[in-house]
């Protein structure tokens, strides 16, 4: 009588196989959620440098000298539409946005620009920056919420 072979995995093999898997998601997946929130601070640090640059632009090319706020530098076609819209529409995790402010009694004599994240989970520091072009890093703050001074945190490496 001859029997027949078969041939597969065990169940021990198996479940083997998924605990190694799992120990392995679970190293990698904290560093996966890292890494990504950093490339939402390093949009988010990117965005506020370019509004920096548009500001700078329309401040030299306008007639007052002023800077304006950010959907009118997205009209001006200074920032893409999608920047344009971060105050209200998140980009990369992080609501953005730039407004004119009184220096010396003159109107739009200034401005800051802010980047908050939309969560903690899509980062953890905020960022601003004013018309000296330094831009700030904070670890405090309140969640999707932009804050109101240009200058909270400490100078991050431009």
């Amino acid at each position: 009588m001859q029997t027949k072979r078969q041939e597969g995995f065990s169940l021990i093999e198996l479940l083997i196989v998924v605990a190694i898997i799992g120990i392995i998601a679970a190293i990698a997946i904290p560093n996966l959620l890292a890494s990504r929130r950093a490339a939402n601070e390093a949009s988010a640090v990117s965005s506020v440098r370019t509004i920096g640059t548009a500001q700078a632009t329309y401040s030299s090319t306008s007639n007052g000298g002023g800077y304006t706020s950010l959907a009118n530098l997205a009209t001006a076609g200074l920032i893409d539409g999608t920047l344009g819209a971060a105050a209200t529409t998140a980009k990369s995790g992080y609501l953005v946005n730039s407004l004119t402010r009184t220096v010396g009694g003159n109107a739009s004599a200034g401005y800051f620009t802010n980047a908050a994240p939309v969560t903690a989970s899509t980062g953890t520091r905020w960022f601003s920056s004013d018309e000296s072009g330094i831009i700030y890093g904070a670890t405090t703050g309140t969640v999707n919420s932009v804050p109101a001074t240009s200058s909270s945190g400490s100078a991050i490496g431009n």
